[in-house]
């Protein structure tokens, strides 16, 4: 069965980094484009970035570029999005997602993320 595991999440302050995952499972990981949501409290689940099967990004929130970088290592089923320069903004629930025969979608449990001093 398909499986979507997010880890990396936690506790950081306002301007420094870290660096979420997500493994992959019960599927062809490196065929399959992957994306990255964020669901701030008391918001909606929105898109972060999408990285196809080859390695290309599309940030769709203009306002986290230069700060966002998504990358993927096919070998180890795994995708990754690093954050840099944390905001307060940053906060949320991250998740994994694809997408499978075309229109079936997919979701990992998601790996929290706070930004506070």
């Amino acid at each position: 069965q398909v499986q979507l595991v997010e880890s990396g999440g936690g506790l950081v302050q306002p301007g420094g980094s870290l660096r979420v995952s997500c493994t992959a499972s019960g599927f062809t990981f490196s065929t399959s484009p992957m994306s990255w949501y964020r669901q701030a409290p008391g918001k909606e689940r929105r898109l972060v970035a999408s990285i196809t099967t080859t390695g290309y990004i599309k940030d769709y929130v203009d306002a986290e570029k230069g700060r966002f970088t998504t990358t993927r290592d096919n070998t180890y089923n795994t995708v990754y999005q690093q954050i840099n320069h944390k905001k307060p903004d940053d906060t949320g629930v991250y998740f994994c997602h694809t997408v499978q025969d075309w229109h079936i979608a997919f979701w990992g449990q998601g790996t929290q993320v706070t930004v506070s001093s």
